[in-house]
């Protein structure tokens, strides 16, 4: 947690590989990601990363099923073979009899858990959030915050959020706060 412009997303997207910290060391196991390669790094994030994002970032033009398959594609596993895992990761957010519909089809609240499949069909070690339930009303808010409560245990995964949804906070582990591009005293 933190003000706008603490530099939370900024700590994301470099826990994540996006961005490089300009100081710093960054390790995620015993690999330090400023020593990998873009490459290198691509594969870290899709194979280890999930990435859900307050704006969605899905494909219009795609279905729900299709959009929850491509990190699997990227990673090159044919469509036959990534299908049954995105139906899957489709299923367990409670979207399954959604999985062919686009897009602009679904509400706000489908999208999101739309983004939080497509987010584990990979099976990442990690799951980074920035503001998951900030354009959400607030009881689709509480559901999407709830199913990352139950995704994080249900995967075993090591999960960082950035909100401003003191709710939201509430019901995490652990809670810093960022001031300034620093960790605050709490």
């Amino acid at each position: 947690m933190g003000a706008s412009g603490a530099g939370k997303s900024t700590l994301l997207h470099c826990l994540g590989g996006l961005d490089r910290p300009t100081a710093g060391q960054i390790y995620c196991g015993d690999r330090e990601l400023q020593g990998l390669s873009e490459a290198e790094l691509a594969e870290f994030r899709n194979r280890e990363v999930g990435f859900v994002w307050q704006i969605h970032y899905l494909l219009p033009e795609f279905t729900a099923e299709e959009n929850v398959m491509m990190p699997l594609l990227i990673r090159g596993l044919a469509r036959e073979d990534a299908a049954p895992a995105a139906r899957a990761r489709l299923d367990e957010v409670g979207l399954g009899a959604r999985a062919h519909h686009r897009t602009g089809e679904l509400s706000g609240g489908e999208q999101q858990r739309v983004v939080l499949a497509r987010a584990l069909v990979g099976r990442p070690k990690y799951l980074l959030a920035d503001e998951p339930t900030g354009n959400l009303d607030e009881r689709t808010g509480e559901v999407i915050s709830s199913l990352l409560a139950d995704l994080h245990r249900g995967h075993g995964l090591t999960s960082i959020y950035v909100t401003h949804n003191p709710s939201f906070a509430r019901s995490c582990d652990r809670v810093l706060y960022l001031q300034n591009g620093e960790l605050a005293h709490v």
